[in-house]
């Protein structure tokens, strides 16, 4: 039988294909992902969860964590014992809590938000101070009185005093009239002033000698120029309650002690306050006010 040569053999292939995967990769960073969004409803549950005065403790914690370092320990440690600790956060089996809080550690987190709060404020007045000082140098109404301009930083707060020269009179003489060049400085002292949140106390002096307005004395003088000057700042744009307090003190407060009736005994003084000084004043209001207020009647007994 003859083999027929010209037939194409036939060739059968075999394609093994890899049973391999598609890698984890995906996992880590979903696990990544989860983990942050936790942390993230974690971190809006804390802050929806705590109180002002533990929100400021936790903000003074990241500010000075040396302040708060062995002042907490975890809660297994804490439970049982009498004493307390200072606030700070503790990480326990990842989540955040509060330590318990002492009397002590809350008078301390009290006086360190008051020693913060007397320090802006008196950074604020000190910036106030130089303000003023500029203008008293570039301002044209106030430069050419600058001699009768007194700023200083007292106790109170911000004082700024204006003074009576020989021959140049703030208010006509034995009158509350400012004179017209008085009322534009204190018109440009009141749109400086209300830059600040500061409350302010007037006090109007006058000097030793008597007031020749018939029953009239210095004291009522001295209390009207301090309500003439509240108007005058009033109209300068300041705002009305920032007026804390408004006095008289006649001759009893001389700027020149050796000198009763020198002419820089006349003045007007104003104070922009501290926050200690204006709380103090406040206090001494609410108390006035509850003492003076009449009293309701007692109702009638039902029998």
């Amino acid at each position: 039988m003859a083999i027929d040569t010209n037939k194409q053999p036939i060739i059968i292939k075999k394609i093994f294909k890899g049973g391999g995967h598609h890698g984890g990769a995906w996992k880590i960073a979903f696990a990544d992902f989860a983990t942050a969004m936790m942390a993230f409803f974690m971190l809006l549950w804390i802050l929806g969860s705590t109180t002002k005065e533990q929100k400021a403790a936790i903000s003074q914690y990241f500010k000075n964590p040396s302040a708060f370092e062995g002042a907490s320990t975890a809660p297994s440690q804490n439970q049982g014992e009498g004493t307390g600790s200072t606030p700070s956060l503790i990480a326990f089996e990842g989540a955040v809590d509060m330590a318990p809080e002492s009397p002590q550690s809350a008078a301390l987190d009290q006086q360190q938000l008051e020693e913060m709060t007397a320090a802006a404020d008196k950074e604020r007045l000190e910036e106030l101070k130089e303000e003023l000082e500029k203008a008293v140098e570039n301002s044209p109404t106030l430069q050419p009185y600058k001699e009768q301009l007194l700023i200083d930083i007292v106790s109170e707060g911000l004082r700024i005093q204006i003074v009576d020269k020989e021959n140049r009179s703030m208010f006509d003489s034995g009158s509350a009239q400012l004179k017209s060049y008085t009322t534009d400085i204190l018109k440009e002292l009141g749109t400086m002033i209300n830059q600040v949140p500061n409350r302010i106390s007037l006090t109007g002096h006058t000097d030793a000698r008597p007031l020749a307005r018939g029953g009239l004395s210095n004291w009522e003088l001295s209390t009207e120029r301090a309500n003439a000057a509240r108007r005058a700042l009033m109209v300068g744009g300041m705002q009305e309650d920032k007026v804390g307090r408004v006095v008289g003190f006649a001759d009893t407060v001389p700027f020149d002690k050796t000198d009763p009736n020198n002419p820089v005994n006349r003045r007007i003084s104003i104070i922009v306050l501290n926050k200690k000084t204006d709380d103090a004043l406040h206090e001494e209001t609410t108390t006035v006010k509850n003492l003076t207020e009449p009293k309701p009647p007692p109702l009638p007994k039902v029998h």
